[in-house]
């Protein structure tokens, strides 16, 4: 993304609390997870940004008591040629965030294998369910505090 493209975006989004860094070269937002629609809404509608398509999204567990959990999405601008990362940091007890598969759809699945691997809650997600975990199973196995041999007799095992 040009300097110019940049401050363009920044000027746009000059009302929220924003933080604005770079990974790699690729510019990066830090959004204050109560204004994620709302900024996002304006990265894929407006007519000059355009970031119409969601790539990838991950959740990351920084294993530290404040702000544990980070969800990073991945958007691209195609006919821009333009790629941003937005991250969100989400609180350890409790990490919970707006779904954002009310603006783009792609974030369906990314959202519920973070919902199923890490523990985190996508408010108004329209199918949040475990998706490799059985539905009953109460541990988080990407989780950084998850034991590497798993819990023992936590999930029954097929017969050899």
């Amino acid at each position: 993304m040009t300097t110019e493209k940049l401050n363009q975006l920044k000027l746009k989004l000059k009302k929220f609390r924003l933080e604005f860094t770079e990974v790699n070269g690729t510019p990066a937002l830090l959004i204050n997870k109560d204004e994620i629609i709302e900024v996002c809404r304006i990265l894929k509608e407006d007519t000059e940004l355009k970031f119409n398509s969601l790539i990838d999204a991950i959740s990351v567990d920084r294993f530290q008591k404040l702000n544990r959990f980070e969800m990073i999405y991945n958007l691209v601008s195609i006919e821009n040629n333009d790629r941003i990362f937005l991250k969100i940091k989400l609180e350890s007890k409790n990490p919970e965030m707006q779904s954002l598969t009310q603006v783009w759809k792609s974030a369906n699945w990314y959202e519920r294998e973070a919902f199923d691997m890490m523990g985190i809650n996508f408010i108004n997600h329209p199918d949040l369910r475990r998706m490799y975990m059985p539905e009953n199973y109460e541990y988080y196995p990407l989780r950084k505090d998850f034991p590497l041999m798993g819990i023992p007799d936590s999930i029954p095992l097929p017969n050899k």
